[in-house]
């Protein structure tokens, strides 16, 4: 039977890690680090999540500034704002919140952010310097994939990975993070032929392809290390995109959900944050 990872915990002492070197942050620089969060219209799932952020950074002494326009907000004042956050001083990083409402380019609000505030680690800049090998700001649930698999002591030198999904936000990069630790790695997706046979043959699979139970229990390879990035909601709850009785019952490590990656992916913007701030502040 598996270890599970307890996300909720670990992401408790990384985040304990992060507000006593944020203090020490806020002693040497004369103020906090700051987080701006842009949420544009009335998504309640985004309102809770730009909350829950809020509340987390009070608690890791991060200053949190929060801007709520309604959805009917135009390009001009939102790039506006992005521009105005940019040139703030007491602001180290921008978060706007995804999805934009329909009439809104993602893409170019993304690229408006300064690279060296863009926490959540999408920009062009920043995907190039993590593809060359030297990151500055990464996505947060690829880092704190990278942080459960270094807290549970797994090698990934030699190993062979499977990631499913293909996304900028996790897929792609996480693929990045792995081979950068030595592990040979390979990107599936929902088109990919014999998917069954690739996961079965991995010794670590991170499953983020947004599809309930996708990847079967009975796929995993014994001792698996098994990593459920997924978020469902079904008509039984809330499920990865693992089925996870029976792949717990063949993998040696693995995420619940939820409880696994959601808590670190707040604890890294919070860790990216403090790196930004550390960076403007020389």
């Amino acid at each position: 039977m598996a270890i599970i990872i307890d996300g909720n915990e670990l992401s408790r002492r990384q985040r304990e890690i992060t507000a006593k070197e944020a203090l020490e942050f806020t002693e040497k620089a004369g103020r906090p680090p700051g987080l701006a969060v842009v949420l544009v219209g009335e998504d309640p799932a985004s309102a809770i999540y730009v909350k829950n952020k809020k509340k987390a950074c009070e608690t890791a002494g991060i200053r949190s500034f929060e801007y709520r326009l309604d959805s009917g907000t135009s390009r001009e004042e939102l790039l506006g704002l992005v521009h105005r956050l940019n040139a703030d001083d007491l602001v180290d990083g921008i978060l706007v919140k995804l999805p934009l409402p329909a009439h809104l380019d993602s893409q170019e609000v993304l690229l408006a952010i300064d690279p060296g505030k863009d926490v959540d680690g999408f920009h062009p800049y920043n995907m190039g310097r993590l593809l060359t090998g030297e990151p500055t700001l990464v996505p947060c649930t690829p880092a704190g994939i990278m942080c459960m698999l270094r807290e549970h002591g797994v090698s990934l030198r030699g190993k062979d990975a499977v990631v499913v999904g293909r996304s900028n936000i996790v897929g792609k990069p996480m693929a990045i993070l792995l081979m950068m630790e030595h592990a040979t790695v390979t990107i599936c997706h929902s088109r990919t032929v014999g998917l069954e046979a690739k996961v079965a043959a991995a010794d670590v699979v991170v499953a983020a392809i947004g599809r309930a139970e996708m990847i079967r229990g009975d796929w995993i390879k014994p001792g698996a290390v098994v990593i459920d990035v997924g978020m469902n909601r079904t008509a039984s709850g809330l499920k990865g995109d693992v089925q996870f009785e029976e792949a717990a019952r063949r993998a040696s490590l693995i995420t619940p959900v939820p409880g696994g990656v959601g808590p670190m992916t707040i604890t890294m913007l919070l860790d990216n944050t403090l790196r930004a701030a550390r960076i403007h502040a020389g």
